[in-house]
């Protein structure tokens, strides 16, 4: 396997990560910073008032994108064995 080959290889592997951690992240992230100045607007000191909604915003997240996420895992991985394979058989 060349050098271009494994950097292919691994920009790929950044790329899978980033479509299957970028959108949990990034509704967390809002969620967070919507349930922040929610939470000082209205004073109220309470973690439940954080967690709970933010844990309900990623679940739902999980749910509607579970299978594109399980789809580009398994692409990726897919790839890489074929991949694995043809490096063996050469």
């Amino acid at each position: 396997m060349t050098e271009a080959e494994v950097a292919t290889v691994l920009r790929e592997a950044l790329m899978v990560g980033l479509k299957l951690g970028g959108p949990p992240l990034i509704v967390g992230l809002l969620a967070g910073i919507i349930l922040a100045l929610l939470q000082a607007a209205t004073q109220i000191n309470d973690a439940a008032f954080i967690f709970v909604p933010k844990l309900l915003a990623l679940v739902a997240v999980l749910a509607l994108l579970g299978p594109f996420m399980l789809a580009v895992l398994s692409g990726y991985m897919t790839e890489l064995f074929d991949r694995l394979v043809a490096l063996g058989t050469s």
